[in-house]
């Protein structure tokens, strides 16, 4: 594909692989449009790169939904960018009190994401050339059992993927899956430093750049990084990379 002189929306591109995308965007004659809940980081983010254009908005309500397909179709977008996500550890042993105690992820991880494709999907098959990029995880392909949540809607977010490119296969419509491994950014709201996990992952710019050769290349599955492993290793030896992630004895 193509990557330069399109129009970009890019969910949650306030922060993270969101915003390193929006910048690699840029650095190669795209316009970006990026939309989250936070003004504060939407802002911080355009004061950083002044080019950039930004709604506030939370992905979770569909009038929001809506008003982020009219404002990013009168910019004239031709890639979609499903980034936005959040990462909480639950406890299924507590009952509903794990599910309730904090944001809907599944919502943010996964609902959102469906409902922003589906409305977006009619609109881009008019376009000459047009991509929807969702980021899933290595995770989605095998799982951390303290992470169940992020890592089932990661897995429905991938099996969504290979559905919607079939569905697409004879639009002009490219369909990417972009895999990262561990990243250090927020995503986890603070967990991994509360635990004391050292490893804090790869740079979110790390993920750009590789997003950006992949989309290049055409890839339809671009894992990055050590989640390659994990994508290889759910086909060819789940168990024991299961056992070795969730520090189940041999």
């Amino acid at each position: 594909m193509d990557l330069r002189n399109n129009t970009v929306l890019i969910t949650g591109g306030a922060t993270g692989i969101g915003l390193e995308l929006a910048k690699a965007f840029l650095e190669r004659g795209n316009s970006v449009l990026i939309c989250g809940r936070r003004e504060e980081k939407l802002e911080a983010a355009r004061h950083e790169f002044p080019s950039l254009t930004y709604r506030v908005a939370d992905i979770l309500n569909r009038s929001d939904r809506g008003a982020i397909f009219e404002w990013s179709a009168s910019e004239g977008v031709n890639i979609l960018v499903n980034n936005a996500g959040m990462q909480r550890e639950v406890d299924f042993t507590k009952g509903l009190e794990a599910l309730e105690s904090g944001d809907n992820e599944i919502g943010i991880n996964l609902e959102a994401a469906v409902y922003l494709t589906a409305a977006f999907t009619p609109y881009l098959m008019t376009k000459a050339s047009a991509a929807i990029a969702n980021v899933s995880s290595g995770l989605g392909f095998i799982p951390i059992a303290s992470l169940p949540i992020y890592c089932a809607t990661k897995a429905a977010l991938h099996s969504l993927t290979i559905s919607l490119r079939h569905q697409l296969r004879n639009s002009r419509v490219k369909v990417f899956e972009i895999i990262p491994p561990t990243v250090d950014t927020e995503l986890d709201r603070g967990a991994r430093a509360r635990r004391g996990q050292i490893d804090r992952g790869i740079s979110a710019k790390e993920v750009a750049e590789e997003t950006m050769r992949g989309m290049a290349e055409d890839l339809n599955e671009i894992a990055i990084g050590r989640a390659a492993s994990l994508v290889n290793g759910s086909q060819a030896n789940f168990d024991e990379i299961f056992r070795r992630m969730n520090g189940i004895p041999a």
